[in-house]
């Protein structure tokens, strides 16, 4: 099985195609080989738009004003959900 070409890969695309062999999986009578070599790329895509969500978070950032400064901080799911 060839590896996902994940340069060319957008967020976007690869959760499409991660639905799509979901439906294959779910709904087509294939054969071992074929389920698990769907199965192995849906995992891979998997890990690719994990991986995808977790550089962007942590590139969100917000403002702060402290002490009447502008500051850039890093946003902070888990700190927000305290709130």
């Amino acid at each position: 099985m060839a590896d996902i070409d994940t340069e060319e890969l957008s967020f976007g695309t690869a959760l499409d195609q991660l639905e799509k062999i979901v439906n294959k999986l779910e709904g087509e009578e294939l054969s071992l080989e074929d389920s698990l070599a769907e199965f192995e790329r849906g995992i891979k895509l998997s890990k690719f738009c994990s991986q995808t969500l977790e550089e962007a978070e942590s590139k969100v950032e917000i403002i702060k004003d402290e002490a009447g400064e502008l500051q850039i901080g890093s946003y902070d799911l888990e700190q927000k959900g305290a709130d």
